[in-house]
């Protein structure tokens, strides 16, 4: 028996070393560029694209298992300018063999050398890498899907690797459709200390148009069962001198069921000096020149393949600082929520640059009916639930503080319940709603302010002084569209302005009472011209982009003012009469006792953009005809003054009109 047994064990170990010097001698015998033609055609078939290497090929088989190779050219599709798509000047990878055997990887040296890619694209769209790894005319074989190749995991006990090093790379983007061409040379990449027990130490560099960019630090230990469990991360990315990215965290289960925790940094950098350093010019206009010259962020990233969350986050830019945090789960909805607080922003800076000359409108080519239609789709899917506050915020000039917005929606209806903020030393409280379940949205919103300072609201934003007083507002309209033209045509609601202790502008009401021709145009003026008013109420309805107010009154010292008219929305058409009343008071309001005087109707007219007053002669007529008493108002009391004609007084007042005078010659 132990005879039997010596012999085997000799007879085995004989074989053993047969096998070990068949492995040392074959590659010394064996002429290996033999094999050339047949990995080349076998690598042709299965990229579906011509496939070239040199004939200095050398194979080592024992102890380590090695291959060298060195010119591959891997080609491009006919059409394409670039006639390769991948080239590498040498290749060379030693694996020790027995090892191998046992699950146990140990990798002497990985060298790859000048690997170039040229990614190309002509100008109808198609790609020089599209259809890699189909044969020409033949149907790619069905693969198993990326999670049932990743939830096996890798089945290796041990990995070691010596050196690691990918040099001279390089990295072609063309796109003919768009006219760009851009390349990353000069890559590198260094793998150091490479074990699953072990941090892998990485560090990556290249020239992105000749500009360094970098990858540093550490991922590891990857773990026994490599692709399962928690991998530390510990990177940072060096980009054009300008920007610093951290990224320090941890992965779990990368390959079967990846979730991730990192905290990211990114250092303060200037948007316009990255542009500058890539040779573009930057992307917004921007009214301030100065604008986005720093941005700086921090924040924790949380998240799976279904759900991301952003906490703890902190964004600077400029001046201003935001405090944040923003959650989506289920993507394919998605849900949204968020909270995002900011204490300060000029967002005039950020506007495009205002031009002096204001465009022409020019009338669209394109039919309406051919125009193409919001998607409102992806809006119906998403749920969203939110809150934003402004410390202080600058828009078309206008000062506001305390802004505070809360936002919900799903199934394709949002509210904004509410918006409020303080401006002037009032506050406006917005509430609204948006309905996109059907092809046309549906909005509705409803304002409340009160104690706002006119004037000073005016001077900022119009830049003009043409009312003066505190309002209070209440509004409520509906109305259908996504477009300017439709909005207004199917604008509906009511509301009511009220205006107290002010004064208009640029229009001496009283004075028009007084004197027809100065107030018209037919007299010199004041140089300051205003009314002042103790209330001024301005009640309305809109029908359809019609806006009507039934019964405006300003009640000023001396005079009482009604008006009434339309204003539309859709031809910008005005039509009001403005009816004046004296009244023997300087109150404001309370006193409605007459006092003398002929008083003369106003008619409003023309457009938005260029309105136009007159006096209303018609009505001042029928109002004289009513009460003649009127006329002889206007006479002096005899033994007071010189007593003229009637005829001759309403003559003078009336001079210049057009028409024929009612009375006299």
């Amino acid at each position: 028996m132990n005879k039997t047994i010596k012999r085997g064990l000799i007879g085995a170990a004989g074989v053993i070393v047969l096998i070990i010097l068949a492995l040392i001698i074959i590659p010394v015998f064996v002429d290996i560029s033999y094999f050339k033609p047949q990995i080349e055609k076998q690598v042709s078939k299965a990229t579906g694209r011509s496939f070239s290497m040199s004939d200095d090929i050398s194979l080592s088989l024992f102890p380590w298992v090695g291959v060298s190779l060195s010119d591959l050219r891997l080609g491009s599709l006919p059409g394409f300018e670039e006639k390769n798509f991948v080239t590498v000047k040498s290749f060379e990878v030693r694996v020790k063999l027995i090892p191998l055997l046992f699950k146990d990887v140990q990798v002497k040296r990985f060298i790859l050398k000048a690997p170039r890619f040229v990614l190309e694209k002509r100008k109808d769209g198609k790609g020089n890498w599209e259809g890699l790894g189909k044969a020409e005319g033949k149907a790619a074989p069905k693969t198993r899907t990326k999670e049932e190749n990743l939830s096996e995991g890798l089945p290796l006990k041990s990995l070691v690797v010596g050196e690691f090093a990918i040099t001279e790379g390089s990295v072609l983007w063309i796109d003919k459709k768009k006219g760009v061409r851009k390349e990353v040379s000069d890559m590198a990449l260094h793998l150091k200390d490479v074990s699953m027990d072990k941090p892998i130490k990485l560090d990556f560099s290249a020239k992105l148009d000749k500009k360094p960019v970098s990858l540093k630090g550490s991922v590891g230990p990857l773990g026994k069962d490599m692709g399962k469990g928690t991998v530390p991360v510990d990177l940072t990315v060096e980009a054009l001198k300008e920007i610093d990215i951290t990224l320090k965290g941890s992965l779990t289960d990368p390959a079967t069921n990846p979730k991730f925790d990192l905290m990211l940094q990114l250092s303060p950098f200037s948007p316009r000096k990255v542009m500058e350093a890539l040779g573009q010019d930057f992307p917004v206009k921007t009214a301030d020149s100065g604008a986005l010259t720093r941005v700086a962020l921090k924040t924790r990233l949380k998240g799976n393949k279904k759900n991301l969350s952003l906490s703890n986050g902190a964004l600077d830019l400029d001046e201003s600082k935001v405090k944040f945090s923003l959650s989506v789960k289920n993507f394919s909805g998605p849900d949204l929520a968020f909270n995002i607080d900011l204490d300060t922003i000029d967002l005039d800076r950020y506007l495009p640059p205002k031009s002096g000359d204001k465009p022409k409108k020019a009338a669209s080519s394109i039919p309406a009916s051919s125009k193409k239609k919001t998607d409102y789709a992806p809006l119906r899917k998403l749920g969203v639930n939110g809150s934003i506050h402004v410390g202080e915020l600058k828009a078309s000039n206008a000062k506001i503080q305390d802004v505070n917005l809360k936002v919900s929606g799903k199934n394709g209806v949002f509210h904004l319940n509410p918006l409020t903020m303080k401006l002037y030393q009032g506050s406006v409280s917005i509430t609204g709603a948006m309905d996109v379940r059907q092809n046309t949205p549906k909005s509705s919103v409803t304002v409340n302010a009160k104690g706002i300072q006119v004037s000073p609201l005016l001077k900022d934003v119009k830049g003009k002084d043409f009312l003066e007083g505190t309002v209070k507002a209440d509004i409520d309209l509906r109305m259908a569209g996504d477009e300017p033209d439709m909005i207004k045509r199917t604008l509906n609601g009511k509301g009511n302005l009220f205006f107290i202790d002010g004064a208009i502008v640029g229009i001496d009401l009283a004075g028009m009472v007084r004197n027809v021709k100065a107030a018209f145009g037919l007299a010199k003026k004041e140089e300051r011209q205003k009314t002042d008013f103790a209330e001024l109420y301005v009640p309305f309805t809109i029908n359809n982009g019609l806006v009507n107010i039934p019964d405006a009154t300003l009640k000023s010292p001396l005079i009482r003012v009604t008006a009434k008219g339309t204003a539309n929305l859709v031809t910008e058409a005005l039509d009001f009469s403005v009816q004046p009343k004296v009244v023997a008071t300087l109150k404001g309001q309370g006193d409605t006792k007459g006092r003398t005087g002929l008083t003369v109707p106003v008619l409003v007219t023309g457009t938005f953009s260029s309105p136009s007053f007159r006096p209303d002669l018609s009505g001042l007529v029928k109002d004289v005809m009513s009460d003649p008493t009127k006329i002889k108002e206007m006479v002096p009391v005899p033994g007071k003054g010189k007593v003229d004609k009637i005829g001759d007084k309403a003559k003078g007042l009336l001079k210049g009109f057009p028409g024929k005078l009612p009375f006299g010659k």
